[in-house]
Formats: C-alpha cells, sequence, structure tokens
C-alpha cells in the first residue's frame, strides 16, 4: 500500500487509541474500572470504521491497478504509479479517509502535450537574431569582366569597322601594297540599376540584425538584374548592351551536317574553333545549371558517363576552358568568349544601400526608405571574341543527314 494512504489511515488508527488511552484513564478514576457507555461505543465504532475503510481502500486500489494495467497498456510517457502517487498528494480519497464519503474518484491522465493542453506561450522561447533566407547567386557576370571607372554620363569608344588589307611579300623594286582601315565611334550610356523600399523605425529598432540583412540582401537582388543586363539587355535604354545581344551567332562552319548524334560537348567544340578561327581564345563558357548538368548526365553508346570531360577538381571544365553556370543564362543557350578582351563594365556609381526619412511622409509616420542604386555602363568592343547560341539550333546543324 502506497506511504501516503498509510499515513491517512494511521490517522484513523491514532484516532481510535487517543479513545481508548481516554477509556483507560477514566477507568482508573471509576473505582469499578468501567468506563462511559458512549465511549466505549465511539471506540467500537471507530475500530470497525477503521478496518471497513482499510479493506474497502485495498479492494478499490487494486480495482484501479488492474483498470490502469488495461488502458495503459501501450507505452505512456508518465506511469500509473506516479500518476496515482500525484492524485493522492492532492488530497484525492481525503474525503473517504475523513468518513465524509462512501467512495473516492478521480481520473489520471498520463499523457499530456503543449499542443493540447497548453494555451499561449508558457516555454521558454530562443530567438536566432540572424535572419535566414535563400543564398543569391554565388558568382556575378561582373566577375568575368574586366571594370572601369568613369565620371562621365556616355562610354565613347573608337571601333575598326573595316580594313583593307594589301599586306604581302613584295620584290625589290616593287611598290607595297596599298592597305586602309576605317573608324567609327561607338557610344553607350550609363545606366541606372536599384530599387527601394519603406520599412517603419518599429522594424528598425525592434528586429535585431535587420539592417545587415537589408544591406546583404537588397543589393544581391540589385546584382542580379544586372548579371540580366549584362548578358540580355538589347541596347534599349535604360537596358545596357547584353553579351547575348552583341555577341557572334554560332556558326557550324566546317562541321555543318558532319557530326553523328551531335551533342552539348560537340556544339561547344565547334563553338570554341568558331573563336579560334578569329584568333581568340575563350577564357568563358557561360550556361545555365540545367544544361550543365544535363552534360554531365551524357553516356557513351557503351553507356559510359562522358563527365570525365568536364570536371578537373572542383571547378568544371570542357576542353580546359573554365565553365561558370548562372541562372541568368536562359536555359538551353550557351556563351563561350574571351571575355576579358572582349567587354568591360563600366561604374559610374557603385552599388551602395542608403537610408534615409527624407521621403514622402516617412517623419509623420516613422518611415525609413531604404535605397539600392547603381550606375553602370557596358562595352562590348569585339563581338567577334564572343559566340552564343542555342543548343537545339546549334545540334541540328552539326548533326548528319
Amino acid at each position: 500500500m502506497e506511504e501516503n494512504v498509510k499515513n491517512q489511515l494511521d490517522q484513523i488508527g491514532n484516532i481510535v487509541d487517543e479513545k481508548i488511552e481516554k477509556a483507560f484513564n477514566q477507568a482508573k478514576d471509576n473505582a469499578k474500572g468501567e468506563m462511559e457507555s458512549s465511549l466505549k461505543s465511539e471506540i467500537d465504532n471507530l475500530t470497525t470504521q477503521y478496518v471497513e475503510k482499510s479493506e474497502a481502500l485495498n479492494k478499490r486500489m487494486d480495482e484501479m491497478e488492474i483498470a490502469a494495467k488495461k488502458t495503459l497498456s501501450g507505452a505512456t510517457p508518465q506511469s500509473f504509479k506516479s500518476a496515482i502517487e500525484g492524485a493522492l498528494k492532492d488530497g484525492a480519497i481525503d474525503a473517504m479517509v475523513k468518513g465524509n464519503a462512501n467512495a473516492a474518484r478521480f481520473e489520471v491522465k498520463a499523457d499530456m502535450s503543449l499542443g493540447a493542453d497548453v494555451t499561449g506561450v508558457i516555454a521558454a522561447e530562443t530567438i536566432v537574431d540572424q535572419i535566414k533566407y535563400d543564398p543569391s547567386r554565388s558568382v556575378h557576370i561582373r566577375s568575368l569582366l574586366p571594370l572601369g571607372s568613369t565620371d562621365g554620363q556616355t562610354i565613347r569608344f573608337p571601333k575598326e569597322s573595316a580594313y583593307s588589307d594589301n599586306a604581302a611579300a613584295t620584290a625589290e623594286t616593287s611598290a607595297f601594297g596599298q592597305s586602309d582601315f576605317d573608324l567609327a565611334a561607338s557610344t553607350v550610356n550609363v545606366e541606372k540599376i536599384g530599387t527601394y523600399m519603406r520599412i517603419t523605425g518599429e522594424m528598425l529598432d525592434d528586429i535585431k540584425q535587420l539592417t545587415s540583412y537589408l544591406s546583404a540582401r537588397v543589393p544581391e537582388k540589385v546584382l542580379s538584374v544586372e548579371d540580366n543586363e549584362i548578358l540580355n539587355g538589347d541596347g534599349s535604354s535604360p537596358n545596357l548592351d547584353g553579351l547575348f545581344t552583341d555577341g557572334t551567332a554560332f556558326a557550324a562552319g566546317d562541321f555543318a551536317l558532319a557530326i553523328e548524334s551531335a551533342n552539348e560537348f560537340d556544339v561547344l567544340t565547334v563553338a570554341l574553333n568558331q573563336l579560334n578561327l578569329s584568333n581568340y581564345q575563350a577564357d568563358t563558357i557561360l550556361l545555365n545549371p540545367t544544361d550543365l548538368h544535363k552534360m554531365i548526365l551524357l553516356k557513351s553508346t557503351a553507356n559510359e558517363y562522358l563527365r570525365n570531360q568536364i570536371f578537373s577538381g572542383l571547378q568544371p571544365t570542357i576542353n580546359g576552358i573554365p565553365v561558370t553556370v548562372n541562372t541568368a543564362v536562359t536555359a538551353g543557350k550557351f556563351l563561350v568568349g574571351n571575355l576579358r578582351q572582349s567587354s568591360q563594365l563600366w561604374i559610374r556609381e557603385n552599388l551602395a544601400v542608403e537610408f534615409s526619412r527624407e521621403d514622402s511622409d516617412n517623419f509623420q509616420k516613422n518611415f525609413v526608405t531604404v535605397r539600392a542604386m547603381e550606375r553602370v555602363a557596358l562595352t562590348n568592343y569585339l563581338p567577334n571574341a564572343i559566340v552564343q547560341g542555342t543548343f537545339s539550333t546549334a545540334k541540328t546543324a552539326l548533326e548528319t543527314a
């Protein structure tokens, strides 16, 4: 029997002992050794009550334990014993022990959870200060180009538009052939790329790391737009002249209709040859990630992967030329180029993030305007140093009839 239950039954026993001692004292005072009949009757009743309640309690405990074993036969986080101890400690059978009730009943709830049994925030919380977000592009196209700085609105550069070449081996006393060339001035404008957002002063004050988050996250979004402009801009202000726009289209040349089961490796090899024929050595191959991974899965007719032609260590290369993947490259398109010679990105105002209350009704409403902006221009000096195209069209041009 549980210790708490024993203590409660002992209380009844102590009452009986007190009555017996009182009766004994009365008997000593009474010469005849007789006790009051009412006291004797009270002792008899308490003794009977003690025995009956002890037996009833033992029976009740046995029934409850058997029932609990049936209902809690599955594994439960809280044991039956600990549940009973808690209920008895809370006085579940006090009324029965004191004789004020004939039976005691209480429910044992062995399973509890925060979701089912707790309302509001009770448990402690740990707040992670750093704001989490998906990563931006690991490589931006500007990192592949030479950079220049300017203090003007327009970039003007001379460009050879034609060349008449009459250089030749010449006999003694014979006149050399005359050569000449034409130059044309080309210009591009500095264009503006940026964005802004308005946030409350309360957000800046109360959200830890918000300033750091904005200073890192917003510029990356602007650089993603810059990537797209450098690659695909149509040259119509405010857009840049993109590499795909100004680059030379893929030409099959001597490989036209000459390659059996032409694949992406074949296309890029012919593009490299096209550059070589113009006396350029490629320094970059630009692909969409999906196209690179398609190439990694290509197999030979013997069902062997061709991926060994791509990776040399961790840097993917094709025919020794580094491959850069960028999601700004449209899936299915490719670009092979000598970008260090072909193009240059000019910086008029470098990318910066600014915070200001001097905008609209910011001061009245406690708003802060966050602006990220840059001013840049792209000059594509040598379109022949870039070969661009689509894999589907190029493979068709190479495939044997």
